[in-house]
């Protein structure tokens, strides 16, 4: 992970390297899953003969052409996904 450098993603210092690892791994699984539905269907389609385009034709274009992992950085650091820890106390006024 060179790009967003993991400062970047800390969100201030907020979040350290270990909960940045979990909430990118968490990330990339949700989208290899949502690739692996895109392609099942896709699949369905072909086979039933309903469609003419090609599976990767059917696919998401980000998620055919990017890695999971780079997904998910590139998601957190433009708070598409969002880290929810219990640990880190809200900004709270009294």
């Amino acid at each position: 992970m060179i790009y967003p450098t993991p400062e970047q993603l800390s969100g201030e210092g907020k979040y350290n390297r270990y909960t940045l690892v979990i909430a990118s791994a968490k990330c990339a699984r949700a989208i290899t899953d949502e690739y692996v539905a895109q392609r099942a269907e896709a699949e369905k389609l072909i086979a039933n003969k309903e469609t003419d385009k090609s599976i990767a034709a059917q696919l998401k274009k980000e998620i055919r052409d990017e890695k999971a992992v780079t997904l998910a950085v590139n998601h957190l650091r433009d708070g598409e996904y969002v880290i929810c820890d219990e640990t880190v106390p809200e900004n709270t006024t009294m």
